[in-house]
């Protein structure tokens, strides 16, 4: 019964093969690899975008960080929702690739055209003495497990176009948002307005990888540049070459997403039919709800691995509501869901 998180999953079993294969004889190194060059065309095609410049690094913030460095100057401030995972879960990372500061626009998870354009607004009118306007940064899924529509990604897309600051995608869990909203990856970035997107792959079922994609190729070379300087150039680039070819390959990015979201919303389900009260109505394969602490007791003590939110299982009052954290992968078993279910 794990729902910590999609990181505490295992390795999808083709990927593991795939690395096997990989592993034998000798290839280039630094990314010169061959793997690398089908990935390069993988990726370009399911994006629809043929000149795409496309990179691999290790970690998420390395992603996220090394994109946004790349949109952004260091006198520039960038836009983002207060919990976006750049300020809630990267320890100041895009700010000192940066250089720059973050700006939360105020709101709830997701971020609205009018406050994005308010904050706007409210930088970048000081002269020598402010921060100049910079990038907006969009996570997709949020961190609260909603999925931004289409039409909202446009509307901010519009919004940051109007003022023309560029646009970069947080997708930790592009995949799971993909699917939830049964478009293609061109609608979901480009089309929108989007120039970059960390397309993230270690949450649904690769070891350790992300890929930038940059649809406007004149940042390639600096972000080569940043790459490297900042220590995120892998010698041995096949073994992150060979886990994203394998979960592009026979659409299994997309088959690990949708069990991930479905296993999300069996969950749920069966949350709902508890009595369970949500905090964000779950729209990919995250949920955060709400339920007595006598449940939480039996369902640790019976095992099960989740965060509590903001909340502890000490004190006296069983009965005192407390917020949770419960993430789905690819991986867990409809037997594993019911079971907690049923000592919930």
């Amino acid at each position: 019964m794990q729902f910590a998180s999609d990181n505490s999953g295992p390795v999808h079993p083709e990927v593991l093969t795939a690395l096997t294969e990989a592993n034998r004889g000798y290839q280039m190194a630094y990314g010169a690899d061959t793997q690398m060059n089908e990935v390069r065309d993988q990726i370009r095609g399911i994006f629809e975008a043929p000149r795409a410049a496309v990179y691999l690094v290790a970690t998420g913030t390395a992603a996220n960080a090394l994109a946004l460095s790349t949109l952004c100057q260091p006198w520039e401030t960038v836009f983002c929702a207060p919990v976006a995972h750049i300020h809630e879960d990267e320890c100041n990372a895009p700010e000192f690739f940066t250089g720059a500061k973050l700006t939360l626009v105020p709101g709830g998870d997701k971020m609205t055209p009018d406050a994005l354009r308010q904050s706007i607004l409210g930088e970048g009118n000081r002269g020598v003495h402010g921060p100049q306007r910079g990038p907006v940064s969009i996570t997709q899924v949020t961190e609260r497990g909603s999925v931004y529509t289409r039409s909202e990604l446009q509307d901010l897309c519009d919004v940051a176009k109007e003022y023309s600051l560029p646009i970069h995608m947080d997708g930790a869990r592009f995949t799971n948002a993909l699917v939830a909203l049964n478009c293609s990856p061109a609608e979901m970035t480009w089309k929108a307005g989007i120039d970059v997107v960390s397309f993230g792959g270690t949450k649904n079922g690769l070891m350790g990888v992300e890929a930038v994609v940059f649809f406007d190729e004149s940042k390639a070379w600096e972000f080569e540049l940043r790459r490297k300087r900042g220590a995120h150039l892998f010698s041995k680039h096949r073994y992150l070459s060979a886990q994203m070819a394998a979960y592009l390959r026979d659409d299994l990015w997309l088959k690990s997403a949708r069990q991930a979201n479905a296993n999300c919303t069996h969950l749920a389900e069966g949350l709902r039919a508890t009595g369970a009260e949500f905090l964000h109505e779950p729209q990919a394969n995250m949920i955060f709800a709400r339920f007595p602490r006598r449940q939480h007791r039996r369902l640790h003590d019976a095992g099960a691995v989740y965060h509590l939110w903001g909340d502890t299982l000490d004190g006296a009052d069983d009965d005192e509501m407390l917020a949770c954290r419960l993430v789905c992968d690819w991986s867990i078993g409809t037997d594993q869901i019911d079971r907690f279910l049923s000592l919930l």
